[in-house]
């Protein structure tokens, strides 16, 4: 049975939790899809709500729900989008020039999903090792060629690899340090494989962003917690990890990529990037004060009452109204604003390990996108805003009858 562990205290620095983010409530996990054969069962509903540290301003959550339960076997295939795989070519690109990759180097990526980058270091000749947790998902990136161990990444295994292969030159972790409930066992894993001098490049949505855009749906049981700069580099120098560079990247509604090693002459080869302009923003916002997490959760509320009263007008004026994409964070925002299949009569997702399901609280029916086009709704509601115009190009048959494409955060508005 999976279980949730109320904590207190910060997991990176023992602070008490005593600054309010945002509450939620009482939540289902956000990619526990449900079997239609247990469409009338209530789901397991688990507190949801968002704390920060007195002591190193860490937004995290105050009840850990077992990380074996959530990623073990999991709904999210990175592969799916398109826009996330030409980043991922990208950085690749960059990556191979800026610190010289070759037949000779060793690259890993933690949290490797089904090898949508590790793939292009393959193409390349660049040795490489994905570790993913997710069994189902890793078999998808060995089937494609990245070799691929399923493990939970930490002290051990990183001792384990450098013991069989030695430190590697580049580690990525992306978008995985929000799902750690350890995460000084994890960030101690990295500074072990990344030796005296390899670099981990860890990209995170950036918790200045999810603040000042209002991305609240962003929050769900799997994201433990919201990082800002100033709280990563507190975590990475406690094991050793100097951050020498920052990117800011347009994914995921803005994040961080950081870039750091135990060589502090890594900045002055690799270059500062934008390092010193985010640290002035966060700044300037304060993030390192009590004040502006307390002002979050009312703006959260605002955009919920806001959505409520449109789709309750929608209702009463007798039209149909779909979603687009079975992403976790449609899953917090539809359960944050109480909605049921009575109100939305499908949501599409191009992963058919979701379809035939119903999604985690709200049991709203998923449904593959030909589907949804042939129910002809009068409005779609594109639940990943953060790859929105992606997905308006799929959605183009729903304007040429006269359809509404349509995002709800941080404002109702038309795509």
């Amino acid at each position: 049975m999976t279980t949730a562990a109320r904590m207190s205290h910060c997991r990176f620095c023992n602070g008490a939790l005593s600054i309010p983010f945002c509450d939620l409530g009482e939540m289902p996990l956000a990619n526990a899809f449900v079997p239609l054969e247990r469409g009338d069962a209530a789901d397991p509903m688990f507190p949801l709500n968002a704390v920060v540290c007195e002591r190193c301003y860490l937004v995290q959550l105050d009840h850990v729900v077992d990380a074996t339960a959530i990623f073990s076997d999991y709904a999210y295939f990175s592969s799916f989008s398109s826009t996330w795989l030409a980043h991922a070519a990208a950085f690749t690109r960059d990556a191979t020039a800026r610190y010289g990759l070759g037949a000779d180097s060793f690259v890993v990526e933690v949290a490797s999903n089904d090898g949508y980058l590790l793939r292009n270091f393959v193409a390349a000749g660049v040795p490489c090792l994905g570790i993913e947790p997710a069994a189902n998902v890793a078999a998808v990136a060995v089937a494609s060629g990245v070799p691929t161990e399923v493990a939970f990444f930490g002290v051990d295994c990183a001792r384990r690899i450098v013991a069989e292969r030695g430190p590697a030159g580049l580690i990525v972790a992306n978008n995985v340090l929000a799902h750690v409930p350890d995460v000084n066992d994890f960030v101690a894993g990295l500074a072990i494989l990344a030796g005296s001098a390899g670099t981990v490049s860890i990209e995170a949505p950036h918790l200045l962003a999810l603040m000042e855009q209002t991305q609240f749906d962003t929050i769900y049981h799997e994201h433990y917690a919201y990082w800002s700069l100033h709280a990563m580099r507190q975590v990475l120098a406690a094991h050793g990890l100097l951050v020498y560079g920052v990117e800011v990247l347009p994914t995921h509604g803005t994040s961080l990529r950081v870039l750091a090693s135990a060589d502090t002459s890594a900045g002055a080869r690799y270059g500062r990037f934008a390092l010193a302009a985010v640290e002035a923003a966060e700044t300037a916002a304060g993030l390192g004060t009590p004040a502006p997490y307390r002002d979050f959760e009312p703006k959260v509320r605002a955009i919920v009452s806001a959505f409520r009263a449109w789709l309750d007008a929608e209702r009463a004026a007798g039209r149909r109204v779909a979603a687009y994409g079975a992403a976790a964070k449609g899953n917090t925002f539809l359960n944050a604003a109480r909605v049921t299949r009575d109100e939305i009569v499908c949501v599409a997702d191009r992963n058919p390990v979701k379809q035939n399901t119903l999604l985690p609280g709200s049991h709203i029916p998923v449904v593959s996108p030909e589907a949804l086009l042939a129910a002809r709704p009068d409005d779609v509601l594109i639940l990943p805003w953060n790859i929105a115009s992606e997905i308006a190009g799929e959605l183009r048959p729903v304007r040429e009858w006269g359809g509404h494409l349509l995002v709800a955060v941080p404002d109702m508005r038309a795509v």
